[in-house]
């Protein structure tokens, strides 16, 4: 049985899978491609997440694509609305007509002799082994498991006779209406979740072990809605994304800069809207510094509002033990629950969960270096997308993007089959660094020993920089001494 072969195969149909396949077929027009997706529908994120009030925490110019403008009023905006935008910019452009549903990748095995990728797949529906081949794969498929949200073990939990859920598989049927709801985390999705419950159910409590930082911003920006009246769709969408993207990147350099400043100035913010009376020392001032972890959106200041109603309310304690009514606390103080949602956050895999072998060398990427925050050490011809965890995810998928295309058109010059990025001599034994660095979130640190590492000098840095991701991505040479370009079968080194 033959395989089918394209150019290139994205995994993914999500915000990074739609996105990196409009630059493809703009920019390197003459390759064939596909998208494997694993689910029935494309979008990602905003298709698998249901649960009530699900939105952005991210401003929709940022996280939206460079090359299609947001034209919404709302620029904080809901899951259906960025799910319908992805839909549009795979519609338009025919990308839609290139996905492959309910193909979930398990494997993918390098041949240098061949520089081929063959991927192996399970159908979604028959649970049959179909493989593709390609000779670049790009791995667009998020960095958190689709199989279900991470959820601590809590004692007594098999005691609680109502109902309990985790905001990854949401129960739309759940009728919460003039029920008692506790909601178990303190994260964008709690924050999210808590006040649109609030609308419905008879009272709704945020049960945190500790707090974190939240900043009230309005969903609409009266700027961009001024300048839609006078100016092209473009245009304004032009000017509103290099304002967020400026607001982004100074605001986190100054917030790093002077930590204290900017964590008194968050409180405040918090102490203006519920009043002086609120304690906000205990439930609204975190343990770290700001940007340790991600801020925390409120839109329209609607937590703030859920709880100044009485419909809402905040705990800070921790969990002695799940009871038949409810939750017993450490401090002794029950809470009573028909439904209780724990908000505590995703379990995060590396590319996928998928298994990659190279020339019959399993490969444990925690044993690689990061090229440029997209590729790996001894691994040819493969890249993955990883946005960036203090801005819009976008923002890094497109620029990833363009340096895909920027490999992909080098490689057809030069007549190239391969592109390895490798240590040079001098690089062997520099320092390794996290991945990820000064980001203290959980769902982070659990996984930290599987990611790959980061060097101590360029280009083996994943910066959480836009700015110096830009130099690199568009001024930089592709020639750079470390992306090895080759079309014979070179010694491969093995991974461990």
């Amino acid at each position: 049985m033959s395989i089918e072969h394209f150019d290139v195969v994205i995994v993914g149909a999500g915000l990074s899978g739609i996105g990196t396949a409009y630059h493809l077929q703009s920019k390197c027009p003459g390759k064939s491609y596909m998208i494997l997706e694993g689910r029935d529908s494309m979008g990602g994120t905003w298709d698998l997440f249901r649960y009530p009030g699900i939105r952005s925490d991210s401003d929709m110019y940022t996280l939206g694509y460079s090359f299609k403008p947001w034209k919404e009023a709302k620029v904080i905006a809901d899951g259906p609305s960025i799910l319908k935008y992805v839909q549009e910019t795979a519609v338009e452009n025919g990308i839609d007509e290139h996905i492959r549903y309910g193909y979930l990748v398990k494997k993918a095995t390098w041949s240098s002799t061949n520089s081929t990728w063959t991927i192996e797949t399970q159908h979604k529906d028959t649970d049959e082994t179909v493989c593709f081949s390609c000779n670049l794969l790009l791995m667009c498929s998020g960095y958190y498991s689709y199989k279900g949200g991470y959820t601590p073990e809590f004692k007594g939990r098999d005691r609680f006779e109502g109902k309990i859920v985790h905001p990854q598989k949401w129960d739309k049927a759940l009728d919460y209406r003039g029920k008692k709801v506790v909601v178990i985390g303190s994260g964008a999705t709690a924050i999210t979740l808590v006040p649109e419950m609030a609308k419905d159910a008879e009272h709704v409590v945020m049960l945190q072990r500790s707090p974190s930082y939240v900043f009230s911003r309005s969903d609409e920006d009266a700027t961009a809605n001024f300048l839609r009246k006078f100016l092209p769709a473009k245009l304004t969408y032009l000017i509103m994304r290099l304002k967020y993207i400026a607001f982004q990147q100074i605001s986190y350099l100054t917030v790093r800069a002077k930590p204290e400043m900017s964590k008194q100035k968050l409180i405040d913010m918090v102490r203006q809207e519920l009043g002086a009376d609120y304690d906000v020392e205990t439930h609204f001032t975190p343990r770290y510094n700001p940007w340790d972890q991600r801020l925390c959106l409120v839109a329209n200041s609607d937590l703030f509002q859920a709880i100044k109603s009485g419909k809402a309310s905040v705990v800070t304690d921790n969990i002695d033990t799940f009871t038949e009514k409810g939750i017993l606390l450490k401090s002794g103080q029950e809470l009573e629950a028909d439904i209780i949602v724990t908000a505590t956050g995703l379990n995060l895999v590396v590319l996928g969960g998928v298994k990659f072998e190279v020339d019959g060398q399993p490969v444990d990427f925690s044993n690689t270096y990061v090229y440029k925050g997209m590729m790996y050490s001894d691994v040819p011809n493969l890249v993955s997308v990883f946005g960036y965890v203090n801005a819009s995810w976008t923002l890094r998928a497109d620029l990833i993007a363009e340096y895909i295309c920027r490999i992909i058109n080098h490689m057809g010059k030069t007549a190239s089959s391969q592109c390895t990025p490798r240590l040079r001599d001098e690089e062997q034994n520099m320092t390794a660094r996290p991945l990820v660095e000064n980001f203290s979130s959980s769902y982070i640190q659990r996984v930290m020993h599987l990611l790959p590492k980061q060097g101590d000098r360029e280009p083996w840095v994943g910066a959480q920089s836009y700015k110096r991701d830009k130099k690199m991505v568009r001024r930089e040479a592709i020639e750079d001494g470390v992306l090895v370009f080759s079309n014979s079968a070179p010694e491969i080194q093995k991974h461990s």
